[in-house]
């Protein structure tokens, strides 16, 4: 089918509008009409190629919500009319022991990513949600919770689960005390999901003019990652911290912070980092890890979740012809936290 979107066409040029087509519906594909596409700095690495695996064109957007406008002959799970989203993925093996227990983000022959991808079987380019219509396979579309706010839902497809993933593998809940390093889109979603749980929340920060905003978003305490002495004050504290820094940095400082088996878990930066101080993990029996997004079920549980409690992220709604100023303002961390392109706007674009 024909459609279109913005596109980024080489590394070095704006995104721009862009039509192509879409592969044709299968039996099991759900075939929806975009309403809202968040952004995520995942999309501006892409774009730019900052991590040397992009192949353009590329239509950025893995957090996807819109309307069924179609659905194929062997769906059962949705309807025309249906509101769903679709986040990172659009396909797995389905066969592998990790697909099998739910975890298709990790699945062992790789899952088919949203965007700058290939599919399985015709082996055509995926493209994102900054486009009308999106076509994806049954089991990897999620149902948007009655009631929930479709303009704000779009970031919990990929900040949202990213961030809560960790937090119910680390199992936290009532009584936990959980550190969150970095304000930003992802830092945002994990104070709140963190709180919904019932956790005991801290953010951590290079700046004291994060406070305010990180009590504003539920946080019980804030700690300024510069003051020594209390950094000092604070070793031992936490069971989980979840790091969402998305650019190198050390990790050394926060190791201590950690209470014996407690865990750091990288969730913002992609690539290098630089040499950490192994002494913290040894005298403390403590550990450092990553987690990328959860698997489908945990998507949904997630989205559930957010619903029943109230949870949505901080958004702000811009054109799609806004896009690239939209880039240039997160680079600069100008966002409170998360910017969602209306995609009704595709069109006077």
């Amino acid at each position: 089918m024909k459609t279109s979107g913005y596109a980024a066409l080489r590394c070095d040029t704006p995104l721009e509008p862009f039509s192509f087509e879409r592969r044709t519906p299968r039996a099991k594909d759900v075939v929806m009409e975009v309403l809202y596409s968040g952004i995520c700095h995942s999309d501006l690495h892409q774009a730019r190629d900052d991590w040397g695996w992009s192949s353009y064109p590329i239509v950025p957007g893995h957090e996807i919500v819109g309307r069924v406008i179609e659905v194929g002959s062997d769906v059962t799970q949705y309807k025309v009319g249906d509101h769903v989203a679709v986040g990172c993925m659009v396909d797995s093996c389905m066969s592998c022991d990790q697909c099998r227990k739910g975890e298709e983000q990790l699945c062992r022959a790789g899952n088919t990513q949203t965007y700058n991808s290939r599919d399985r079987i015709d082996g055509s380019p995926t493209y994102g949600g900054y486009s009308k219509h999106l076509v994806a396979r049954e089991e990897f579309v999620l149902r948007v919770p009655q009631g929930m706010d479709l303009s704000r839902a779009a970031p919990l497809l990929c900040a949202g689960i990213t961030t809560y993933s960790p937090l119910r593998t680390w199992n936290v809940g009532p009584g936990s005390k959980v550190g969150v390093i970095g304000l930003g889109g992802l830092g945002h979603m994990a104070v709140k999901l963190a709180v919904g749980l019932g956790a005991e929340v801290t953010v951590i920060s290079r700046s004291a003019d994060k406070e305010a905003d990180a009590r504003a978003l539920g946080a019980d305490h804030f700690l300024m990652s510069s003051n020594a002495d209390a950094m000092a004050e604070a070793a031992s504290r936490f069971q989980v911290i979840i790091d969402t820094v998305p650019v190198d940095h050390d990790l050394t400082p926060y190791l201590p912070l950690l209470d014996v088996d407690g865990t750091l878990v990288i969730v913002g930066v992609v690539g290098p980092i630089q040499g950490t101080n192994t002494v913290p993990l040894l005298t403390g029996r403590r550990r450092v890890a990553g987690s990328p997004i959860g698997g489908i079920a945990e998507t949904q549980e997630m989205l559930d979740f957010c619903a029943k409690k109230g949870i949505l992220p901080d958004c702000e709604m811009i054109r799609m012809d806004e896009i690239n100023a939209a880039f240039e303002r997160m680079e600069r961390a100008d966002v409170r936290y998360r910017f969602v392109i209306d995609m009704a706007t595709l069109a006077a674009a």
